[in-house]
This record gives C-alpha cells, sequence and structure tokens, in this order.
C-alpha cells in the first residue's frame, strides 16, 4: 500500500508539473499581441480613392457589384492560394470588401497570418458603401 501511495503521489506531481508548462504556454499566447488588420468606415475609403495607394480588393463570392477603383477580384477563401495576385511587397496597404464585411474580415485575417502587415477592409462591406450613398458598379 505504501508504494501504491507514493507512486500516485508521484503521478499527482507530474501532472501539476505538465498542468503548469500547460497554463503557462497558454497565458504566454494569450499575452502575444494578435496579428492586426484596420477596419476602414466607407467615407475613409471614399477619400483614400482620392488619391489611392494602396489595392482595393473584392473578396465577395458571387459578384454583387463593386466600388470604382478595384483593383482585384480574389474570392476570400483563395486568398491564400492566390497570392501571387497580391503585391510582392507585404507592406503595400491593401483594402478588402465584400459585400456585408465578414468575407472581407476572414481575409484580412488571412492576409495578415500571410505576413501582409498594412492590411485593412471595409466596415460593413459594399452595404455600408451604399448606404453611405457611395455608388456600386455592376457589370
Amino acid at each position: 500500500m505504501l508504494r501504491f501511495a507514493k507512486w500516485l503521489q508521484t503521478l499527482v506531481g507530474i501532472s501539476v508539473v505538465f498542468m503548469g508548462v500547460a497554463y503557462n504556454t497558454t497565458r504566454a499566447a494569450e499575452q502575444a499581441e494578435p496579428a492586426q488588420f484596420q477596419t476602414i468606415s466607407a467615407a475613409e475609403l471614399s477619400e483614400g480613392l482620392n488619391d489611392k495607394d494602396f489595392v482595393l480588393v473584392n473578396v465577395h463570392i458571387p459578384y454583387e457589384g463593386e466600388i470604382a477603383g478595384t483593383d482585384l477580384f480574389v474570392p476570400y477563401d483563395q486568398i491564400a492560394t492566390r497570392l501571387r495576385e497580391f503585391p510582392s511587397d507585404k507592406g503595400k496597404a491593401i483594402v478588402l470588401y465584400c459585400r456585408s464585411g465578414r468575407m472581407s474580415e476572414i481575409a484580412a485575417m488571412t492576409l495578415v497570418r500571410l505576413g501582409y502587415s498594412k492590411v485593412s477592409h471595409l466596415a460593413n462591406g459594399m452595404n455600408g458603401w451604399t448606404a453611405a450613398g457611395f455608388p456600386l458598379l455592376r457589370r
């Protein structure tokens, strides 16, 4: 019985050590600065289009229109496989949009995860754009 108690005590001690390591690893990951992207308003995008110095990308599928000045059409779920279409300079500003903002948010997270540092997406997408009084182009 004494041998079993020592074995159990050792097992509990080892478990506590592993739990501590797991806790510290989780805390470090939580405290690490997450990769960031910006959310911009329709008014901010409109103003930026006046002296455009960014790549404007429509990531919505299926096609439901576009903002004048759009440079690329890359579906949000194909960002990682179509990186060759994006600037090789990962510091180049990129603005993404979709219909409601959800697909562009996912695309923004993908680009940031892949090393792009100046990524923005349009709040509320084309819906927000038209609600602010700006036109959409349609093919």
